[in-house]
C-alpha cells in the first residue's frame, strides 16, 4: 500500500527575539499514514502536537526533514513545496480542522459552509443544500443558516467550522482539538462523520483534549513527549 504521507526526520523550533533564545518544538519525528487510517497525536502540553499539525499544513515552516505527500499528481514534499502548490492542494486534498472559526464578516453561516463545493465545481443550488445538511447536522439552528458567523458563540461558530471543513471529503485530514467546544450531540456527529470518511479512505492525523471521543477510530498513537516518543498500534493503545 502507498503511504498518503510520509514524515521523515521533520524537526520544528522557533526564535524568540525578544528574549534572545530559541524553543524546540519537535525534534527527529517520523511516521507514516496511510489510506482510512486514523493518528493520535499525544504528549504533554507543549510536546509540539499542534504545532506538527500546522507543520503538516505548511502554516508553519519545518526547520528540516520531509513531509511526503502522495497527492493526486504524484508525489510532492509538503516542507518544500511551492506556496501556489500548498494553496492548491489545501482546496483539494488537505483539510485542517481547528478550534477556531475564521469568518468573513458579513457573509452567511451556509454560503462558508457551502464554499468548498462551490470551488471544486459544485453548482450554487446542490451546494447550498449540502451546507444546510451539514448545519442541521451538526445542530446550527435553521433560523442561524442567514445569519453572520461572526455574530455567533463559540461553540455555535465551531459547528459551522466543522461544517465546511468536513463537507468535500480530503484524501488527508488533520485535525486540531475539533470537540473544544461541542456540546454531546455535536460530538456525537463528528464522530459519525469522521468514520465515514475514515471508511472512505481519508487518512487522519489528530490532536483531542478527549480523546475518548474517537477511541474506536484510532488506529495508532503517536507520543511526542521527547523522554518518552514512541509509537502504539491500535491494539495497544493508551491514551
Amino acid at each position: 500500500m502507498t503511504h498518503v504521507l510520509d514524515i521523515r526526520s521533520l524537526t520544528k523550533g522557533f526564535v524568540m527575539h525578544h528574549l534572545g533564545s530559541k524553543m524546540q518544538a519537535f525534534a527527529d519525528v517520523s511516521f507514516t499514514v496511510d489510506p482510512g487510517e486514523f493518528v493520535l497525536l499525544k504528549g504533554a502540553n507543549g510536546a509540539g502536537k499542534s504545532t506538527l499539525l500546522r507543520s503538516l499544513y505548511r502554516s508553519y515552516l519545518a526547520q528540516s526533514g520531509q513531509i511526503l505527500f502522495q497527492s493526486d499528481h504524484g508525489q510532492i514534499d509538503l516542507a518544500q513545496a511551492a506556496d501556489v502548490d500548498i494553496a492548491h492542494l489545501r482546496r483539494t486534498e488537505i483539510g485542517f480542522v481547528t478550534q477556531f472559526l475564521l469568518a468573513r464578516p458579513r457573509v452567511s453561516a451556509e454560503a462558508v459552509v457551502a464554499e468548498p463545493l462551490r470551488m471544486a465545481g459544485v453548482n450554487a443550488t446542490n451546494a447550498l443544500d449540502q451546507a444546510r445538511h451539514w448545519l442541521e447536522t451538526f445542530g446550527v439552528k435553521p433560523e442561524l443558516w442567514r445569519a453572520y458567523p461572526t455574530t455567533f458563540s463559540g461553540g455555535e461558530q465551531q459547528k459551522v467550522n466543522l461544517a465546511r471543513a468536513l463537507i468535500r471529503p480530503q484524501k488527508l485530514l488533520l485535525l486540531d482539538e475539533p470537540t473544544a467546544s461541542l456540546d454531546a450531540n455535536a460530538r456525537a456527529a463528528l464522530v459519525t462523520r469522521l468514520a465515514d470518511l475514515k471508511s472512505g479512505g481519508t487518512a487522519m492525523i489528530g490532536v483531542f483534549h478527549h480523546p475518548g471521543d474517537v477511541e474506536k477510530l484510532i488506529d495508532r498513537v503517536i507520543d511526542l513527549t521527547p523522554e518518552t516518543q514512541t509509537e502504539v498500534v491500535r491494539d495497544d493503545v493508551v491514551i
